[in-house]
């Protein structure tokens, strides 16, 4: 029979009666629990942090007004309880399906008003309950209960006796591993000859998660709980002796570095007996430098209050080399120095003429700024944005820029950069701490005003670290950058006079607010006339050079340039041109090292044995033999291509059906088309229900590669109406152009790579929005020598040129209710 080992004093100042001894564990036979006579509807106490098991005496704390009114309620009764642990913990107020579906029936044992006007219950635990059906929600939650018997048939047998045994020595090794461990728990251990109390006494008291003690409360076998339960303790001891690991491992730490400061003190005293300490030199010498800066009065304070904390400081203290680091890059900044411009205009468009063949816009921009830097003195830098296909010279025109004016160059790369601090720098406090990316750059630079590039500024991240674009506002700001505010810093740092050149491909993925600081300049791709001139001028020449192979070594003709252009690159870029030149020539300086006999003219016949067959087969115009097949023109981010559109019916009841891999806004570009056309069925002698008797099929080649956009609507016009009217197109013709329900036809973008690829493919003439005239002007004349360009306004103007009054040859024969087309 278990004794009365230990309990709780408590003073009662509630109800009569002087302090007394709780029990913390049942005296008696276990079985003494179970007798107890359950009622079938119980309150119901939901337990947030702890679970209550047979036997065991607990004191609660009661907080919740619903819970404190089912304690007094129940105390003035019977003083029966269902004790439930919630599922989820931080749940303030519960609902009935938020409770574990097993609990304790408890037992009120004393209630308590604490002197901080809390309540708490001592609640004993008698027996296993399995919630029933919900009774009611008055006031707290009444509902049955059906007691769980504990099942005992294994408490005999030897494995039970080990694992009582094993419980016993766990627990006692926690309580000597834990220095927070009760005494009086000890005690009880020893003491408690019941092994049903045993177990769940130690389930009550172990430190293990509310979750795993609720596991331990629903085992329905006392053998299986003991088992279970000395998993836990195992896991608990790992857990104590790591942590007590560590503990000892910082106290042996905090114990080298009091005797490393003794060390450092002593070492400090022999250092200024021998002529002074060589981190005193170090502080003087950065207050020798700080006499030459340009610095405001401002910056000067913050230098000579933070110079004093560092000489204050230990240098073996870790925030030693933080401050010292941040004094170095008050040092290191190059405030208010700058270099000279040079303002000659006639070197500097030679300089970005020499680098960079065509992009007129952009160097055009450069001279307009040095020239009112020329006239005015001052004045704040534009803030430019270059965007355009890969490969077209943005980066590289930066350099230009550079050296066009005499100034420094940096570049910054912003591609998949998330993090804002990388803008805007760390704060100082931080181990580790250092500027911003730009401030960094400047520090390099030695100049506050260079040629600063912000490469690829469209791929710019963004995620739980901060959105850097939104950094990047301040920084790309006039009105703004002559105060920014790095967060290493702490100071503000004029910007104003640094060149910022972005770079992008797209202007799609950049945010608005950004988008509207910048002056954006679009570089489109290169004519086919004009990468012939980069070749010749600036790629062949460098590939020559960083080969080691000599002019009269490698000969390459128009001819040659050309082939590779069309056959072996598909880009708007030179950048894929480049590396098949570097190809040729690293051929030609292998044979030329092996003293091998070669001819030095590459001819076009020898690029197959070079380079491979070719890639890409040039689109070259085909007929107009047959009726439905129009030629249209398309925009892709490496140029432009043609591409064709094919129509063709058959019997059936007016069904439009659309293949090739055709986006959203293409299908509805050939529905607005078919519409148009039977609403004007008229104006091309076709019946007003031409289409009741026939289907549709309009399919664009090449269905492999996804195609959208509304520049095809005017050649689906033309294609439907050449099928139905059966009349032939004029040959050698391209169209671009987005339709309307009303028949207008829209500009469309991408007018330069179109254009390149009408010429690539022999086309001769090209029907354009007359929106689109602005667009060929600014092409230079002798790149569109040969074509002949037609401005409409109208789909019926698109018909009246593209369609000839001739039918083709064997014409298909389409009635219309009886009759035939005309």
């Amino acid at each position: 029979m278990a004794k009365d080992i230990t309990g709780i004093l408590i003073a009662d100042s509630s109800l009569e009666g002087e302090g007394e001894i709780v029990p913390i564990i049942a005296d008696g036979d276990d079985s003494e629990l179970e007798n107890i006579e359950a009622p079938d509807v119980v309150p119901i106490l939901s337990l947030r942090n702890t679970v209550l098991f047979p036997g065991v005496v607990l004191p609660i704390s009661i907080g919740r007004p619903r819970s404190i009114q089912l304690i007094k309620d129940a105390y003035r009764s019977d003083k029966i309880v269902g004790a439930v642990a919630q599922k989820d913990p931080d749940i303030e107020d519960p609902d009935y399906d938020d409770l574990h579906s097993v609990g304790t029936l408890g037992q009120i044992v004393k209630l308590l008003e604490m002197p901080d006007g809390s309540t708490t219950a001592i609640i004993q635990g008698r027996k296993r309950i399995l919630l029933g059906e919900f009774v009611s929600n008055d006031h707290y939650f009444m509902a049955r209960i059906e007691p769980i018997p504990e099942r005992k048939s294994d408490l005999k047998s030897k494995d039970f006796e080990a694992i009582i045994g094993s419980l016993r020595d766990l627990s006692m090794k926690i309580i000597k591993l834990n220095p927070n461990a009760s005494p009086d728990a000890s005690f009880a251990i020893k003491n408690i000859e019941n092994s049903v109390y045993l177990i769940n006494y130690i389930c009550s008291n172990t430190d293990i998660k509310i979750q795993d003690k609720q596991k331990l409360l629903e085992a329905n076998s006392i053998y299986d709980r003991g088992f279970l339960l000395m998993g836990y303790l195992v896991q608990e001891i790992q857990v104590i002796e790591l942590r007590n690991e560590m503990q000892l491992k910082v106290r042996n730490t905090i114990n080298q570095q009091q005797r490393e400061f003794l060390l450092q003190q002593q070492m400090k005293t022999i250092q200024n007996e021998l002529g002074g300490s060589p981190v005193e030199k170090e502080i003087e010498g950065y207050r020798e430098r700080a006499e030459n800066k340009k610095w405001t009065e401002e910056v000067r304070e913050v230098f000579e209050k933070e110079l004093t904390k560092l000489g204050r400081l230990n240098p073996a203290a870790a925030e030693y080399s933080v401050q010292s680091n941040y004094v170095q890059t008050l040092l290191d900044l190059p405030w208010g120095e700058f270099t000279e411009d040079n303002l000659d205009l006639a070197n500097a468009r030679k300089v970005l003429d020499a680098d960079h063949f065509g992009l007129d816009d952009v160097k055009e921009r450069i001279l307009e700024y040095l020239a009112v830097l020329k006239l005015k003195g001052d004045m704040k830098s534009p803030i430019l944005c270059l965007y355009g296909p890969p490969g077209v010279g943005k980066t590289s025109l930066g350099k230009s820029i550079a050296k066009a004016l005499g100034r420094k160059y940096v570049r910054m790369s912003l591609g998949g950069l998330h993090d804002e601090a990388e803008i805007r720098g760390h704060r100082k406090t931080y181990i580790g701490a250092m500027p911003g990316r730009i401030i960094q750059n400047l520090k390099r630079a030695g100049s506050s005003n260079p040629v600063f590039i912000l490469d690829e500024i469209d791929k710019v991240g963004r995620d739980f670290r901060g959105d850097p674009a939104s950094a990047l506002l301040e920084v790309l700001d006039p009105e703004q950058n002559s105060s920014f505010f790095d967060n290493f810093l702490e100071l503000e740092y004029d910007l104003s006079k640094v060149l910022f050149v972005a770079t992008a491909n797209t202007m799609s993925t950049v945010s608005p607010a950004l988008s509207d600081r910048m002056e954006k300049i679009n570089i489109s791709g290169y004519l086919v006339e004009e990468k012939e001139e980069i070749v010749k001028r600036h790629l062949f020449p460098k590939q020559l050079k960083g080969h080691g192979v000599k002019p009269d070594q490698l000969i390459i003709d128009k001819k040659v340039i050309a082939s590779i252009i069309e056959n072996y690159t598909r880009e708007s870029g030179v950048r894929e041109l480049d590396k098949k030149l570097a190809k040729i020539v690293r051929v030609t300086a292998k044979k030329i090292a092996m003293e091998e006999k070669y001819e030095p003219k590459i001819a076009v016949e020898n690029l197959s044995e070079i380079l491979g067959p070719p890639k890409f087969i040039r689109d070259i115009y085909g007929d107009n033999l047959q009726a439905g097949v129009v030629t249209g023109l398309a925009w892709t981010p490496t140029g432009g291509e043609i591409l064709f559109v094919e129509s063709t019916i058959s019997k059936g009841k007016g069904a439009l059906t659309l293949t090739g891999n055709l986006g959203e806004v293409m299908k509805e570009s050939a529905i607005l088309a078919l519409e148009y056309l039977k609403s004007n069925a008229g104006l091309l002698d076709l019946p007003d229900n031409f289409l009741d008797n026939w289907n549709i099929h309009i399919h664009v080649p090449e269905g492999a590669i996804p195609k959208d956009g509304p520049s095809a609507g005017i050649t689906m016009a033309t294609s439907i109406a050449s099928t139905f009217t059966q009349r032939k197109v004029r040959k050698y013709v391209a169209m671009t152009g987005e339709i309307t329900l009303r028949g207008k036809v829209l500009p469309v973008g991408g007018i330069k790579e179109k254009i390149l690829a009408a010429k690539r493919a022999s086309i001769k003439e090209i029907i354009l929005s007359e929106d689109n005239r602005k667009d060929v002007d600014a092409i230079n004349k002798k790149y569109i020598k040969g074509l002949k360009f037609h401005y409409v306004g109208t789909i019926m103007e698109v018909l009246e040129i593209a369609l000839l009054k001739q039918k083709v040859d064997n014409p298909k024969k389409i009635t219309f209710g009886g009759a035939e087309a005309k």
